[in-house]
C-alpha cells in the first residue's frame, strides 16, 4: 500500500500517501493503519518523522491516535465537518484577507439565498421571522452589537440549513461561528449602521418568503456588498 519516501520531501510524502489511501477507500473508517513498526519499514523513516506525520493527519481529522493496549492510528470517516473545522481555524486566526472572505461569501451565500427561496417551508419562514425579531430586539434594547451579530449569524446558518445541503450548512457554520473577530475589526458598530444591516436581512427573508429566487439572490448580494464597503 505504501512505498519508501523521497529524501527531499519525507514528511509530506508520508502524509500524502496515507491521506490518499484513506480518501481512495483503501483503508475504511474504523480500521487501523499498520502498526508503527511496520509503517517505519514501509516508508523507511525514523520513528520521530513518522509520528510527526501521524500528528498532522490527526489534526486534519483523518485519523485518531488511540493509546494503550490495542491502540493505534484509527481511520476516521471523511465528513463535511473536516472542511468546516479547517475553515474555522483559518477564520479565527484572521489568516484570510477580508476581501477574500467577502468574495467567497458572495459566491456561496447568494446561491444559498436563492436555494432557500426555492425550498423554504412555512415552518422555515416562521423560524427566520423569529430570528429577525431577535435581531430587532437586540437593537431596540441596546443589547450591544455582539447580541445583534449573534442573531445575524443564526439567520445565515438557518438559511444554509433550509437548502437541505449539508455541505453548505457545515461551511456556513464554520464561517459564522468564527467571524466575530472580523466584525470586531471591520464592522461599524453604530446603531444606525446595524439598523441598515438589519434592513438587508429583512429584505432577504422577505424574498425567501415570497419564493422569489432572483430577488433573494440580489438581496443577499446587496447585503454582502454593504459589508465589504
Amino acid at each position: 500500500m505504501f512505498t519508501a519516501v523521497k529524501p527531499n520531501r519525507i514528511f509530506q510524502d508520508i502524509v500524502d500517501q496515507i491521506q490518499d489511501a484513506i480518501l481512495r477507500g483503501q483503508i475504511a473508517p474504523g480500521e487501523k493503519l499498520p502498526p508503527e513498526r511496520e509503517l517505519k519499514e514501509m516508508f523507511s523513516v525514523s520513528r520521530g518523522t513518522l509520528r510527526e506525520a501521524l500528528r498532522v493527519l490527526e489534526q486534519k481529522g483523518l485519523i485518531e491516535i488511540q493509546l494503550g493496549v490495542g491502540g493505534g492510528a484509527v481511520v476516521q470517516a471523511v465528513t463535511p465537518e473536516i472542511v468546516a473545522d479547517g475553515l474555522s481555524l483559518m477564520i479565527r486566526s484572521l489568516d484570510i484577507p477580508l476581501a477574500h472572505l467577502q468574495e467567497f461569501r458572495t459566491v456561496i451565500e447568494t446561491n444559498i439565498a436563492r436555494l432557500a427561496a426555492k425550498r423554504a417551508t412555512p415552518e422555515n419562514i416562521e423560524e427566520l421571522r423569529a430570528i429577525l425579531q431577535e435581531g430587532m430586539d437586540a437593537l431596540d434594547q441596546h443589547a450591544g452589537w455582539e447580541a445583534y451579530v449573534a442573531a445575524d449569524a443564526k439567520l445565515h446558518m438557518t438559511l444554509s440549513r433550509i437548502t437541505g445541503n449539508a455541505v453548505y450548512e457545515y461551511i456556513q457554520t464554520g464561517i459564522h461561528e468564527n467571524i466575530n473577530r472580523y466584525y470586531a475589526e471591520f464592522l461599524e458598530h453604530e446603531e444606525s449602521v446595524l439598523r441598515e444591516h438589519y434592513g438587508d436581512l429583512k429584505a432577504i427573508v422577505d424574498a425567501v418568503e415570497s419564493g422569489n429566487e432572483d430577488e433573494a439572490y440580489a438581496a443577499m448580494q446587496a447585503h454582502l456588498r454593504r459589508l465589504g464597503d
